[in-house]
């Protein structure tokens, strides 16, 4: 576009020339996100917070051995590929052999990822919504442990697309009894109290801090399931 022409161009038609353009990248980040996680194979996702405080590091080793336990049944390991609680997840995976997948998200304040990823399986996303597409596509189920507001988005947001009929259903897991209950509270009795939701919505939730009830349970659904992608 010359000078002469551009001082034609209103802030609508650059915002929209703008937003044109971002398709290219948003479109690249999908494919580059299909065709790595395609090899992934069945897979679980762990979630839960980069933060290195003395509330989450009681749950690390508990991460850890869910991973592992979780690999060793055959299944692969998808984090946020961040540190604290994610990696302790792709540390698990690798201690136990299996593969180690990290999405990690370009922002300001969030360091490199952890040193426990595959490389080949290592993917980094501008944005947040294609992010979540991965996880939810290529996860045989969802184990959440304590977090924040990005551990939240993930888990309702499976919750909604399995209560909704998006996806086919999987396990999602609560791993800190302690930590979720006042949420399942608030859940059971205001959400419910009130019917915004059904019983059988809140019985999507398991909780469980046992990493063998956890891997054998993902492994006996995958076994009924068999099915690779969820959506």
């Amino acid at each position: 576009m010359d000078e002469f022409n551009e001082e034609f161009v209103t802030p609508h038609q650059k915002t929209h020339s703008l937003d044109s353009w971002r398709l290219f990248r948003i479109i690249s980040e999908f494919v580059d996100g299909f065709e790595t996680m395609t090899f992934l194979g069945p897979s679980v996702a762990i979630f839960g917070s980069t933060n290195q405080n003395p509330v989450e590091r009681k749950y690390y080793d508990l991460t850890e051995q869910i991973a592992e336990k979780v690999v060793r049944k055959g299944f692969g390991i998808i984090t946020g590929g961040g540190p604290g609680i994610m990696e302790c997840a792709n540390k698990g995976a690798q201690k136990g052999g299996g593969k180690s997948c990290g999405l990690c998200i370009n922002l300001p304040f969030e360091s490199k990822p952890n040193p426990f990823i595959d490389s080949r399986f290592q993917l980094n996303f501008r944005y947040f919504f294609i992010r979540k597409v991965m996880f939810v596509r290529y996860a045989q189920a969802f184990v959440v442990l304590p977090g924040g507001f990005g551990t939240l988005d993930e888990l309702f947001e499976a919750l909604t697309l399995i209560q909704t009929k998006k996806i086919k259903p999987f396990p999602v897991y609560l791993v800190g009894k302690d930590y979720w209950k006042g949420l399942l509270e608030w859940l059971k009795n205001t959400v419910l109290a009130n019917r915004n939701i059904q019983q059988k919505d809140l019985d999507m939730i398991r909780l469980s801090d046992d990493p063998d009830e956890i891997a054998e349970d993902i492994e006996k659904h995958y076994r009924q399931t068999k099915s690779i992608e969820n959506f």
